[in-house]
């Protein structure tokens, strides 16, 4: 077993950019995801004859690192810009001059891009973690077995510790454990026409029951009407486990009434997405948590440091730059 060898659990942003550093000096790195397609919450569904951006819906850039990735993205076609801001729960434009960034073709443009070259083997659940003579060791529901001198957790904190066996430390178990996150119900729906969602596309209410609307068509990344309705944390919390229909029905009601439209007589169809972990709403206040570091257990993600897709990204670059011996 080489020591220049990773194992990293979660295929998002912060997973796909870490391995892709460490590949890049020379690492041997596999990267285990649970999901059918990469790139964890920047998420793009079909549905019918729509294409739904369901989970982070936009990007904002703020720091001079994330600026490079981004301008490579732009020049490469993979990300363009959206807006320079979005109407209120009144409907107002509000236009602050600070660009919003989109997939090119729906969010997970950018997770797929980062994946191509790396060793990503998705759909493989990781079933446990042990530590075997200082060796990484994951296993995943389907059998398999990957090993590697270095491990890097970058899922939801609480999916991560639940594969853990004994090997955490105890004050790295208590500081993850006092993270939390809020929940997100997601309602894709797919309609006859126009959606009446405002220029340029989305409706950034920040309150309960809904937090946001986004029209994936005036977007551009939809050939059909389609819109995204993501509920409130406090409502999505108390609704979370509901039977669907009934959750499909209040959130067609509680955006009709924000776009003063009868949308549930619109409706061609619908799927419902339920984000356990979606809001970070206690975050670890480095941008990554170094757990162990003979052999090296690190955690990462849009919980470590600044929130968000830019903090995603940053995250799991902190976590690269350490295993390297950087700053």
């Amino acid at each position: 077993m080489t020591t220049s060898s990773c194992v990293v659990v979660g295929a998002g942003i912060s997973g796909l950019l870490a391995a892709r550093e460490l590949t890049a000096a020379g690492w041997r790195v596999v990267v285990l995801d649970k999901g059918r397609r990469v790139g964890g919450r920047m998420a793009t569904r079909r549905v019918g004859d729509g294409t739904f951006d369901h989970g982070a819906q936009f990007f904002t850039v703020r720091g001079e690192r994330f600026q490079r990735l981004v301008s490579g993205w732009l020049e490469g076609g993979v990300v363009e810009e959206w807006s320079h801001g979005f109407a209120d729960a009144e409907g107002e434009h509000n236009e602050d001059g600070h660009p919003r960034y989109r997939g090119a073709k729906g969010m997970n443009s950018v997770p797929r891009y980062l994946a191509c070259g790396l060793d990503v083997r998705a759909g493989e659940r990781v079933a446990e973690v042990k530590l075997r003579d200082e060796i990484w060791e994951a296993r995943t529901e389907a059998g398999s077995r990957v090993a590697g001198a270095a491990l890097l957790l970058t899922a939801p904190v609480p999916q991560s510790l639940a594969v853990l066996d004994d090997v955490l430390p105890e004050e790295a178990g208590r500081r993850l454990r006092e993270m939390s996150y809020s929940p997100c119900l997601t309602l894709m729906v797919l309609l006859d026409g126009p959606t009446g969602v405002p220029e340029p596309g989305g409706v950034q209410i920040k309150g309960e029951p809904l937090d946001w609307i986004g029209d994936n068509q005036r977007k551009g990344v939809s050939r059909s009407p389609a819109i995204t309705i993501h509920a409130g944390p406090e409502w999505s919390r108390a609704n979370f486990d509901a039977d669907e229909a009934q959750l499909t029905a209040s959130l067609l009601a509680f955006a009709g009434e924000q776009l003063r439209t009868d949308l549930p007589s619109r409706v061609v169809e619908t799927s419902l997405a339920r984000w356990r972990y979606s809001w970070v709403t206690r975050p670890h206040p480095e941008p990554c948590l170094v757990a162990r570091d003979d052999p090296p257990l690190l955690f990462a993600g849009d919980a470590f440091g600044s929130s968000k897709v830019e903090g995603a990204a940053l995250s799991g670059l902190a976590a690269a730059d350490h295993l390297l011996g950087g700053p």
